[in-house]
């Protein structure tokens, strides 16, 4: 799945207000840039036929929600993105966040530490359920 600049903030705006109509989202996301109705419209669509949002028809307007948070997206994306170049037995995937985590400072790098020990735990935790 493919976002553009501008499906990218409007669900960054939702993620922060929550729920909006196309007229909020226009007044919020055309202040600075400019923009049409029409095209916060069509947005606010194409975002909803990618399974991002779910809306609500309220009178004569539809109100979005964000159907998937922030994190679960990036998980999307990098899975969709790595998931094309991937070869069983390899550890290109390491190898790349490896690459990434280079840019890190020592208190991201500490965070990435405490999220992966978390994920393991969650897995031996699920291990031990399922026996």
């Amino acid at each position: 799945m493919i976002l553009g600049e501008l499906e990218k903030r409007v669900l960054q705006y939702l993620w922060e207000a929550t729920e909006a109509d196309a007229k909020q989202a226009h007044t919020a996301l055309t202040k600075r840039r400019g923009g049409r109705l029409n095209t916060i419209q069509s947005t606010l669509d194409r975002l909803f036929k990618k399974d991002l949002l779910t809306r609500q028809k309220e009178g004569h307007a539809y109100y979005y929600r964000a159907k998937v948070g922030r994190e679960e997206l990036i998980a999307q994306l990098i899975h969709n993105v790595t998931s094309d170049f991937m070869v069983e037995g390899e550890d290109h995937l390491i190898a790349a966040f490896t690459s990434f985590s280079a840019g890190l400072d020592d208190d991201k790098l500490s965070q990435l530490e405490k999220l992966i020990q978390q994920q393991r735990q969650l897995r031996s935790q699920e291990d031990s359920d399922a026996h």
